[in-house]
């Protein structure tokens, strides 16, 4: 055996016929022929087909034995193929390989899923046979598109003059946001460490020392619960500047993008990218995560309504509420405005009204509890033709945001309104300082407590604090959040002030983050930065639908690792090292 001469499948060419070649691989396909034998042998560059002659007759035995899966050493010379039997699905299509010799490296037992194609199979199978899901050319392709853009990314910020800096893992616990993983130190009984959620503190901290432009791929983990585009450990791309606003941090960041989907996926990316702001995001979509491939944009409507006698109506708009509505181009059935009602009122919304536009006028259960000036205004401010439907929502502004976002989406698919392959970057700002947290009602911080406010809101900081906005921006491609960054407080008493809008005293404060605050007196300069999720940006390049299809040993929607069953019991014996006892959840309050 000898790897120097090795051969890899996927690139045997015409220019090598008559050249002798040394394949290894796995028997992606046999066929038996009655005296012919032909296997497709792949290796991770891809397939070529080897022919089994019974001229030579040791290996035209191997071959008669050979089964899918089993691992394989091929030697012999390239030849064409036969005119007609060409293979123009294969970049080797064109050639063959004759075996001349082969040795059975290792025989493969029946696999539990076909390797050999990309039919669905029950993930949970899949993740527990992980390595042979690998071998699917679906997964292989992910995680080579997954390595090029990875590349692309350390590629384009080295040549912007960026630093890749790797820091701490275990770090002392933080408030970011979700829970942590904790370890505990056996050296240190009764102490802990937290797995770093991000090195947000961290990349202050490298500002504060001079390293002007900072970046890394990090591997980050939060204990949340799982979704598609969530996982307990991922990766993402951490970056950092000193001394710029905004503008700076958007068209490094773009650019990147624009850099990645050219060299990795030879799609141009307009700049600069697309900015709404937060208030309009919400408004138009009713997301802050918009997604901007199809129209079936939020009408407001209460202006129209102002007056109207229709009781729905003239009580959401008595207590503070709104009316708006979205325009769906297509005469949508009754069953359709079922389900789009359902996604209304899972939303929080009492229901959604809706009105058939006719070449006559309006065709509704509800037409005629409204004027003629009335339904005249929902056609101009809606822009309605006939087959047309326009649906609405009256409610709280946050409720009709959120019902209408919902149903927006919902209806775009069906509508086939979202083209496969296209990619709409836009950029969302100003997001608000602080927010109330649904579960507790505190105010949090919308997206972490080191974000600098507004200058212009400053007045508002400690008299109305839920009206601060932040400099703050997310990335959204094609509805999903990409990342999130912001210009970082870099003064210590405005970072205090923060807290204090968080209920953190300077006792407080000085006990979390004393080294963070303490580091800013000794001259912190300006700076800001920017985090994405790199598994979400790779399952959108790749056109998948959760991030578990492009990273390679994922966690399941338990969060379990089910190839090696992790999470495992705990050792008594390393227990009793690190001083602890693991106690029983208690039983839920019922």
């Amino acid at each position: 055996m000898s790897l120097t001469r090795r051969t890899p499948c996927g690139t045997v060419r015409t220019e090598q016929v008559g050249s002798d070649v040394d394949l290894y691989g796995w028997v992606h396909r046999r066929r038996d022929l009655g005296g012919l034998i032909f296997i497709d042998l792949r290796d991770r560059s891809g397939i070529v087909q080897v022919k089994f002659d019974p001229v030579h007759a040791q290996a035209h035995a191997a071959g008669g034995g050979l089964r899918s899966e089993s691992v394989i050493h091929v030697r012999g010379p390239v030849r064409v193929r036969p005119p007609g039997t060409e293979n123009k699905e294969l970049s080797t299509g064109a050639v063959e390989v004759e075996a001349h010799a082969v040795d059975l490296l290792n025989r493969a037992q029946p696999p539990p899923f076909a390797v050999n194609e990309d039919g669905a199979v029950d993930e949970q199978l899949r993740l527990r046979y992980r390595y042979l899901d690998l071998r699917r050319s679906r997964m292989a392709r992910n995680l080579q598109l997954r390595h090029r853009m990875t590349k692309a990314i350390r590629d384009f910020l080295d040549d912007q003059g960026f630093v890749e800096i790797e820091t701490p893992v275990l770090i002392r616990s933080t408030p970011e946001g979700a829970r942590d993983y904790l370890v505990p130190s056996r050296l240190k009984p009764g102490h802990v460490y937290a797995l770093a959620q991000s090195p947000q503190l961290y990349k202050q901290l490298l500002m504060v020392a001079g390293m002007d432009r900072y970046f890394q791929i990090v591997r980050c983990y939060r204990d949340e619960d799982q979704r598609a585009d969530r996982q307990p450990e991922f990766t993402q791309l951490d970056l950092e500047m000193s001394f710029v606003g905004e503008d700076d941090v958007l068209d490094v960041i773009e650019r990147c993008f624009a850099h990645i989907w050219k060299q990795v996926l030879n799609v141009d990316v307009p700049t600069p990218i697309r900015r709404i702001t937060h208030a309009e995001a919400l408004r138009r979509y009713g997301v802050d995560k918009p997604d901007l491939r199809y129209g079936l944009e939020i009408e407001e409507l209460s202006a129209i309504f102002a007056t109207t006698e229709f009781k729905i109506f003239r009580q959401a708009l008595d207590s503070g509420g709104v009316v708006r509505g979205i325009r769906i181009p297509r005469n949508v059935g009754g069953k359709e405005i079922e389900a789009l009602t359902e996604v209304a009122r899972a939303e929080g919304a009492k229901g959604l009204a809706f009105w058939h536009r006719e070449p006559n006028g309006w065709r509704s259960p509800i037409t005629k509890f409204f004027s003629d000036g009335e339904l005249t205004g929902l056609a101009q401010a809606t822009g309605a033709q006939p087959d047309d439907v326009v649906v609405a929502v009256a409610d709280r502004a946050e409720v009709a945001a959120a019902a209408l976002g919902s149903v927006r989406k919902a209806a775009a698919g069906p509508l086939g309104l979202i083209k496969d392959g296209n990619f709409e970057f836009v950029w969302v700002t100003e997001f608000p300082l602080f927010e109330r947290s649904k579960e507790t009602g505190e105010v949090t911080a919308a997206h972490h407590p080191f974000t600098s406010p507004r200058p212009e809101d400053l007045p508002l900081l400690d008299s109305e604090p839920l009206r601060v906005r932040a400099r703050a921006y997310d990335l959204v491609l094609n509805g999903t959040e990409l990342g999130s960054g912001s210009i970082r407080i870099h003064d210590p008493e405005m970072q205090q002030r923060v807290f204090n809008g968080l209920g953190i005293s300077r006792e407080d404060a000085e006990r979390k983050f004393g080294f963070l605050l303490n580091a800013f007196r000794y001259g912190a300069p300006p700076h800001g930065g920017f985090a994405y999720g790199l598994d979400r940006v790779v399952m959108l390049a790749a056109g998948e639908e959760t991030i578990r299809e492009v990273i390679a040993f994922p966690k399941n929607q338990q969060a379990e690792e089910v190839m090696t069953d992790a999470p495992a019991p705990a050792d008594p014996k390393q227990l009793r090292e690190l001083g602890l006892q693991l106690m029983p959840r208690p039983p839920q309050a019922r």
